[in-house]
């Protein structure tokens, strides 16, 4: 099953359009599920989630605690993707001061 594990530094006043950009995994291989799950070390932050053209999250402030989310129980975000879909994970901090913050994303591909 892949995973993509990412932490994030983003920076006051800073946008991460796709956390997940880069990795092998970015873009699904064949039709899947997909479980995510995403982490804030601080209050007032904001996260999307998006498979393709489907929005699974709008902006939607994250969890926050100072690790990874925990396999399965906070793993909140759960979808099927299809070949081709990009997975994104836009990660936004209005504040005034960098916040860590973490995505992970189970692929079970079909």
């Amino acid at each position: 099953m892949p995973i993509i594990q990412k932490e994030i530094s983003v920076a006051a006043g800073a946008t991460v359009e796709n956390a997940l950009s880069g990795s092998a995994f970015e873009f699904l291989r064949r039709p899947s599920v997909v479980s995510m799950g995403i982490t804030a070390a601080a209050t007032g932050t904001f996260a999307t989630i998006q498979s393709g053209p489907d929005v699974v999250l709008e902006e939607s402030p994250p969890m926050v605690q100072t690790s990874f989310p925990r396999i399965p129980d906070e793993m909140a975000y759960n979808f099927a993707g299809v070949s081709g879909d990009r997975l994104v994970a836009r990660l936004r901090n209005p504040t005034g001061g960098a916040v860590v913050m973490r995505v992970l994303a189970q692929i079970a591909e079909r």
